[in-house]
């Protein structure tokens, strides 16, 4: 059979509207009934073969905790054996498959999500995630059918880089795949993270355990069951539910682990990497260990920002999707002369927000992901309203009885240094310090030096020299840099999203720079005319 080795250069995909009448919203809202009058089995997903167990969990919708919409079967360790196995087994052929028959594959897959399959996963993403439409649509549709579309075009790119060769020979690099399977640790918040992170690997020749999280364990599965329809073979991915720790564990403990790619908490992240590190000696091959963990992220004010697009870029940037974004603004820096006009617009803005069910395509937001979200959160607002030193701007309720409601809250802070400027609360909750307009300087040292994260940050400016002075004191601050602009919404292909410190290890999801994680080139060498003689010029009488 001949493959075209050609690759397609490719654009983002457009986001739909979902404007009243149009055929996009009546086909999700057709979905969203359907979704929400069954309760889906979500089995694991071994060697093709569905596995399901007597232990199982629930998946419910966050803005209505009494509505069922999955039912997980976490899998046993027979079960995570088998997967590691069927990984295994599967790699030899999937990794003698040309790049052009991989690629099929996954070109094929964002074909289906643009089309028949996209209703489905934003509806899922919207219901088990409690994303609205529009957060829906940019992640579990566009972004997704992003990675699948760019990563093909980025592999290729990556595969024409060659040596140069000499005349009577020819150099040649080989992109194999690492030697074993890949372990991808998956997040709730974004249904894209949890696809990427395990077809980046598998595009470029690995095979993978898919560790998908409760939460977030409907749109996963229904992208895994896409995947098979896009002719994915089977073991290449193994979709496994399940007990983090116990997962975790058998996984690694297994010499074939060859890398980790992950998404979640930087404790997480930071255990994982110490049994590696533990275990280092028994593997076949040093893991790579690829991760995209906490953040604080900032929004610093100069005296010459517009205050209007600043109070917006404060609301969509702290409070689109619940603050459940790793890149939302958390934190922000705004001088005296500014605040009042920027709080008295803010506040207004927030007061417009309307909460409630994601099925409603009226409201902004919906609710957190879960219980222990909303009791950490909570917990940080009552602590807040009882701190001298913190005031409540606007917002600052919860409500539990049919969702996990938290109001988008506005806390003002006197001290810069407050838990609320440097601890990671991933909720609908901005903490703001006020700085004396003079004090620029001193504020850049601050930001730089309050979080131990360096994930997104944004600096708001009209003039240029303070922008070049803020770009350059905060170059290590933020992986992901904003210039008069919110600190989130980074697009595949256009912001390689990433960030240092203790927000992860950069390897920039959306660019040929992660796929260059997932491969151990290999340099050949072919000499035409071989030496027959061993003795060089210089050694002759």
């Amino acid at each position: 059979m001949s493959v075209n080795n050609s690759y397609p250069k490719t654009t983002n995909e457009t986001v739909l509207a979902y404007a009243p009448g149009s055929a996009e919203r009546q086909a999700l809202i057709a979905e969203l009934g359907a979704q929400q009058s069954v309760v889906l089995d979500i089995p694991a997903v071994v060697g093709g073969k569905r596995i399901t167990s007597g232990d199982t969990g629930t998946v419910t919708a966050p803005h209505d905790h009494a509505q069922q919409l999955g039912r997980i079967h976490n899998a046993s360790a027979a079960t995570i054996d088998a997967a590691i196995g069927a990984a295994i087994a599967a790699q030899r052929d999937w990794s003698h498959a040309t790049l052009a028959e991989r690629s099929a594959v996954f070109l094929k897959a964002a074909d289906l999500l643009a089309g028949p399959w996209r209703a489905r996963l934003n509806a899922a993403t919207m219901l088990g995630q409690g994303k609205t439409a529009y957060q829906a649509e940019i992640d579990s549709a566009c972004e997704l059918i992003d990675f699948l579309r760019f990563n093909v075009q980025f592999a290729h790119e990556l595969s024409a880089m060659q040596p140069i060769s000499s005349r009577g020979l020819r150099n040649h690099l080989e992109y194999r795949p690492l030697e074993g399977f890949v372990y991808a640790v998956t997040p709730f918040n974004f249904t894209a993270i949890g696809g990427n992170l395990a077809i980046a690997p598998a595009l470029m020749g690995n095979t993978v355990l898919w560790k998908p999280a409760a939460t977030a364990s409907l749109s996963n599965y229904l992208f895994m069951e896409l995947l098979e329809a896009a002719g994915l073979p089977k073991g290449v991915i193994n979709f496994v539910p399940g007990d983090p720790v116990a997962v975790s564990n058998a996984v690694l403990a297994r010499p074939e682990l060859a890398g980790i790619h992950f998404t979640g908490s930087t404790a997480v992240f930071d255990t994982l990497w110490g049994e590696v590190g533990r275990n280092v000696s028994r593997y076949r091959s040093y893991p790579r260990l690829v991760g995209e963990t906490g953040g604080k992220d900032f929004v610093l004010a100069h005296p010459s920002a517009d205050a209007e697009t600043l109070a917006v870029a404060l609301l969509r940037g702290a409070f689109e999707y619940q603050g459940q974004k790793c890149s939302a603004a958390s934190r922000a820096y705004i001088p005296a002369s500014l605040w009042p006009q920027v709080r008295e617009r803010l506040v207004a803005l927030v007061e417009t927000i309307r909460m409630g069910d994601v099925t409603d395509f009226t409201n902004f937001m919906g609710a957190v992901i879960d219980r222990r979200a909303f009791d950490r959160i909570h917990g940080h607002l009552q602590r807040a309203s009882q701190d001298s030193s913190v005031k409540v701007i606007t917002g600052g309720r919860a409500d539990d009885s049919v969702g996990y409601f938290i109001e988008p809250t506005v806390l003002q802070v006197d001290n810069p240094r407050h838990t609320l400027m440097e601890t990671e609360l991933f909720g609908p909750v901005l903490s703001v310090y006020v700085y004396a307009d003079s004090h620029w300087p001193e504020v850049l040292a601050l930001v730089d030096s309050t979080s131990p994260y360096a994930l997104t940050g944004a600096v708001f400016a009209t003039d240029r020299a303070a922008i070049a002075q803020a770009a350059d004191a905060l170059r290590f601050a933020a992986g992901n840099f904003y210039i008069n602009d919110k600190p989130t919404g980074a697009v595949v292909g256009q912001q390689p999203f990433g960030g240092a410190r203790r927000s992860g290890t950069n390897d920039k999801a959306g660019s040929a720079l992660n796929l260059l994680r997932w491969v151990s080139p290999r340099t050949v060498k072919e000499t035409f005319v071989p030496a027959a003689e061993y003795r060089y010029p210089h050694m002759a009488d």
